[in-house]
């Protein structure tokens, strides 16, 4: 079972979490628009980064940290791979509520007050973003790369009856007690798919708002037709176990 809903608030405590390679401009623009937009619902600003991390981005992640050191809190993974980088960053985030989003500017920063006001109404464990919903959209995708993510999207809602648009956009606001607990498989991105997927076989309740997706301008972009392909195999599966098996206790796996 969920927790029970909370009461709607005027503010709210979000952990950023902010996975990094090799991003500068994007990320200290990242940055200074969460500080912007919604300071006052900053618990911290906590960026992971990796052994791949670039000596470039460290160098603007120590500026960010002496620019905010109440707010930018640093964190180097242990497990490998995004997915392993996003479960560390659930365990340590100290907000009572944790933003996932990205640091290369492919989720628009400037959509968070729409996070935050739907939040606010008290009813949702989830808030998620789609590129889907009017107002939303890509930029930088191909016809057959649009249409692909479209027959995705819609497989998925089939199989988990979710009233849901987009379920492979990894912009979302969750309130942390909905991530507790879980037992977390993926360490790939298709972790960023299991981590909306098992919260909604739990009995959370998601909504959505409109964003828009672009292509980003540093390094290369993670997207790709076999990573679409690899989200497949974690619905099922999801679908498929135990909801005893979805939450287990924090000191093993669930049996």
């Amino acid at each position: 079972m969920m927790p029970n809903h909370a009461e709607p608030t005027s503010s709210l405590a979000i952990t950023f979490v902010l996975p990094v390679l090799n991003e500068t401009a994007a990320l200290r623009t990242t940055v200074e628009t969460i500080v912007r937009l919604a300071e006052e619902h900053v618990a911290e600003i906590l960026v992971v980064t990796a052994d791949r991390t670039t000596t470039e981005c460290l160098a603007v992640i120590e500026e960010l940290r002496e620019r905010w050191p109440k707010l930018v809190r640093v964190h180097r993974q242990q497990l490998p791979y995004l997915g392993g980088a996003l479960r560390e960053a659930f365990d340590l985030a100290t907000g009572a509520h944790v933003m996932l989003m990205a640091a290369d500017l492919e989720t628009d920063p400037e959509a968070i007050p729409l996070f935050i006001e739907k939040m606010r109404e008290g009813t949702w464990d989830i808030v998620s973003g789609s590129r889907w919903l009017a107002g939303g959209g890509f930029e930088g995708y191909g016809p057959v790369r649009r249409m692909l993510n479209w027959l995705f999207q819609r497989m998925f809602a089939l199989w988990y009856g979710a009233r849901l648009t987009d379920l492979t956009f990894a912009y979302r606001l969750y309130r942390r007690e909905v991530l507790a607990e879980i037992c977390w498989e993926e360490l790939r991105h298709p972790f960023l798919l299991e981590c909306l997927l098992k919260p909604l076989r739990l009995g959370a309740r998601a909504t959505e708002v409109p964003c828009r997706w672009r292509c980003r301008d540093e390094g290369e972009s993670a997207g790709s037709y076999r990573l679409m392909l690899q989200y497949v195999p974690v619905a099922l599966r999801v679908r498929l176990q135990r909801r005893t098996r979805l939450k287990s206790p924090k000191n093993g796996p669930a049996s």
